[in-house]
């Protein structure tokens, strides 16, 4: 295995410090990394040495398979109680004329309007707004569930579940509960930002905190569910609170087993009241995907959104810990264009997805949002070629890609 060989000459290099050889023989033999050897890893470890890992763990997990599902979003309102920094997406209440509001019968109306399409998943997330309580999400996810039962509610993130619960005072155990008896069935990761309270005190002091985050999910996982969980990175946050961040999402994994897959999002400075803060090199973007992979051994996935890195960027991050780039999406977010995203019309056929992932030697697998397969796409051949509407595929050369 390509990997492995890797590894085996990475460990043979004498140049390379004690402190880091021991990490690639912890990674070797399956030995969880500690918070100090995870900051070590942002301060010495070079681009190469982190590769060399993160595809090492991430060939043992998933060989060479990449999974995508075929989703879309609705996006309630980009109107917003809280005030974030970072955020390009939302709008404050005052400023009503810049924002939209759906009712339940639009949301239901974009349902409807993919009833003759194959997507497995809807993703509901957006501001948060005193008319979107408990009561119309709890009726908003029965009435899609009723009018599609296949299709996957994925709903929510803790930010919204806390200001929602807070109003209609009901505990988090409660109102997780009556969620899922409602036709929820798992939860983004968005919200987490970085729960250090050093930053988030700086960027999302409104919003809950990093331990309501992290117990919202812990109550959700308490009743058999799945969730995924995120980090935004490069703006204001050193590399311990990255560390920190991912050593508080390991230690809940350890006693739930709840989380499915863990996204880094980087932070894009269009628009926002943190446009000052350069942003972070596709390079580090490759490192932080990599340590992630590394130090999150309890996780299964690592997933890098293609609309928000960029296409090539995503065909890099299959070969530095990555195993999933997200969905078709259809060009139905705008909060990827909003904050400054390389892809301002994020939309991608499957057709041009699978591409993707085969130009970089990959196996593309289409998942449902709990990971089932449901479509193997190594072999398979398309009826007939699809122009892309919006955007030519790259073609990466496998080789100059490969991490030595």
């Amino acid at each position: 295995m390509k990997a492995e060989r890797n590894l085996q000459i990475l460990l043979g290099d004498a140049t390379l410090s004690g402190e880091l050889k021991d990490i690639a023989q912890k990674v070797q033999n399956g030995v969880r990394i500690s918070f100090e050897e995870g900051v070590l890893l942002y301060e010495r470890a070079d681009l190469p040495y982190l590769g060399v890992l993160a595809n090492y763990i991430r060939e043992n997990r998933h060989g060479d398979k990449t999974y995508f599902n075929r989703n879309f979003h609705i996006e309630p309102t980009n109107l917003c109680v809280y005030d974030c920094k970072f955020c390009s997406y939302s709008r404050l209440i005052k400023e009503r004329s810049e924002g939209w509001e759906l009712s339940m019968e639009d949301m239901l109306d974009i349902v409807k309007k993919y009833d003759d399409q194959p997507v497995t998943e809807v993703h509901i997330v957006g501001g948060v707004l005193p008319q979107y309580d408990v009561k119309f999400y709890a009726e908003l996810f029965t009435a899609i569930r009723k009018h599609r039962p296949e299709l996957h509610v994925k709903a929510l993130t803790p930010v919204e579940y806390h200001y929602i619960f807070k109003k209609a005072k009901l505990d988090y155990a409660t109102g997780m509960k009556v969620m899922k008896e409602a036709g929820l069935q798992s939860i983004p990761g968005g919200g987490a930002e970085i729960f250090h309270p050093e930053v988030r005190e700086k960027i999302a002091r409104d919003k809950c905190t990093g331990e309501q985050w992290l117990q919202i999910h812990e109550e959700w996982h308490k009743l058999g569910m799945r969730s995924n969980a995120t980090m935004l990175y490069g703006h204001i946050e050193e590399y311990k609170h990255r560390v920190d961040h991912m050593e508080k999402l390991r230690e809940l994994q350890d006693r739930t087993g709840g989380f499915q897959t863990f996204i880094p999002l980087k932070f894009r400075n269009q628009d926002n009241q943190m446009s000052h803060i350069p942003e972070v090199s596709v390079i580090e973007d490759l490192r932080n995907y990599a340590i992630s992979r590394i130090y999150l051994d309890n996780f299964d996935h690592i997933k890098a959104y293609w609309a928000m890195i960029s296409r090539n960027t995503a065909q890099l991050s299959l070969n530095f810990g990555v195993d999933d780039i997200d969905g078709t999406l259809d060009d139905t977010t705008k909060i990827y264009s909003m904050a400054g995203a390389e892809e301002q019309h994020p939309a991608m056929s499957t057709q041009q997805l699978v591409e993707l992932i085969k130009h970089v030697g990959r196996h593309p697998i289409e998942r449902d949002t709990l990971y089932g397969v449901v479509t193997d796409f190594e072999n398979y051949v398309f009826p007939e070629e699809v122009k892309p509407r919006f955007y030519k595929l790259p073609v990466i050369n496998e080789s100059s890609v490969e991490t030595n």
